[in-house]
């Protein structure tokens, strides 16, 4: 049976296992680490080119997160030694930074989680580098869908088999398998913490949504089959066919009456291609997806 406790102001933030519900003072902390994270993501936009190398990234990351009053949560996290992950082609998630360089065609994640006075505000997002194939960019499109989606269904009432359903359906419809091995995860004060976000699942099953939950929906969606493997670093996860892989990913809090979205681009930049006309047009809801993003990221009563 799935157990819930009212988070209070002097409640030790430990892991027990129990879903966390969080009040409004939350809900702020979120929203401020969040935009961290999402402005983040936007910086980087003019540096995703071919000739870049990840380490370089790495460090652009680290600087701004500082700069901007926060803390890469990655960094000594476990033993890692990196203030991001960046997973190229077919590496499905954690990706260590190195000298090794972005070329044209490749597609990239890239995920941060920036901590602002106590609260984490994890997002991944994917970028093309230079001239991408039609297969890998629609596969991109299709995982910003499927995270859309899942978003669509978190609200009071639902279950999270709901939001795994939703993304297992869309992906599945377009032959993508949808990777099982890692999963979305709570989130707060703490980088990770009850419950598990699966992205494949049955409506109606797993924990129900309450107001006060926030949680992290991640999907990693593969153009072939879901199965993964741990590389010997201990960190890098590929597709073990060596198919393509994407990811995007959003911190959310569920309300009274939908969800609210901690990590939605600043500048408009949901989804590849990223450019202040192509945000212009989305914003005009020229796009498929990105007006339903901003709409979730503002304040529900």
């Amino acid at each position: 049976m799935t157990e819930y406790v009212t988070v209070t102001s002097d409640a030790p933030e430990g892991r027990t296992g129990a879903i966390k519900l969080h009040g409004p003072a939350a809900f702020a902390g979120m929203h401020k680490a969040g935009r961290l994270a999402a402005e983040t993501l936007d910086m980087l936009t003019p540096h995703m080119v071919p000739g870049v190398s990840t380490a370089e990234l790495d460090r652009l990351i680290y600087d701004f997160i500082r700069a901007g009053g926060g803390v890469p949560a990655t960094l000594g996290y476990r033993g890692y030694t990196h203030s991001t992950c960046i997973s190229i082609n077919h590496v499905v998630c954690h990706g260590i930074p190195s000298e090794k360089t972005l070329k044209s065609g490749d597609i990239v994640n890239v995920d941060v989680t920036p901590i602002v006075d106590g609260w984490h505000g994890d997002s991944s997002r994917m970028y093309l580098i230079g001239d991408v194939p039609l297969k890998a960019r629609r596969l991109v499109e299709v995982t910003y869908e499927c995270l859309m989606l899942g978003i669509e269904q978190a609200r009071p009432g639902a279950h999270m088999g709901d939001v795994a359903n939703a993304i297992q359906r869309h992906a599945e419809k377009h032959r993508y398998g949808v990777v099982r091995d890692f999963c979305g995860h709570g989130l707060g004060r703490l980088f990770h913490d009850a419950p598990e976000v699966v992205h494949v699942g049955k409506p109606g099953t797993g924990p129900e949504l309450r107001p006060g939950m926030i949680f992290t929906i991640e999907p990693m969606i593969n153009i072939g089959r879901p199965d993964v493997k741990l590389l010997d670093d201990g960190w890098t996860a590929v597709t073990r066919d060596r198919s393509l892989s994407a990811q995007f990913e959003h911190s959310i809090g569920i309300t009274e009456d939908g969800c609210e979205v901690f990590t939605v681009s600043p500048a408009g930049f949901h989804q590849p291609p990223y450019s202040l006309s192509a945000a212009r047009r989305r914003e005009r809801g020229r796009g498929p997806s990105a007006s339903s993003a901003s709409a979730l990221s503002r304040p529900q009563a």
